[in-house]
């Protein structure tokens, strides 16, 4: 199964994320169960983490070269947010 891409991503709050996918479903991403890795340390400064952005095709977001989350992820395991 094909997954939509992401058309807009906001940072509210510290650990959550707004993703908008481009057939208008919006879902709410809760990063705090990844916290704990080692990988994404960096997101718990509030200032880092405000700074996410999409990746060239809409595929993931992501931080840097090295923190990103796919748009898998972010549909399976966020909360659908009712239009």
């Amino acid at each position: 199964m094909q997954y939509s891409r992401i058309k807009s991503v906001t940072a509210v709050d510290d650990h959550i994320l707004i993703v908008e996918f481009e057939d208008h479903q919006k879902r709410k991403y809760d990063i705090t169960a990844l916290l704990d890795k080692e990988m994404f340390f960096p997101l718990k400064n509030p200032a880092f983490f405000k700074n996410v952005q999409i990746e060239k095709g809409g595929y993931a977001v992501y931080w840097n070269d090295e923190i990103d989350i796919s748009e898998y992820e972010l549909w399976i395991h966020g909360t659908p947010i009712a239009r």
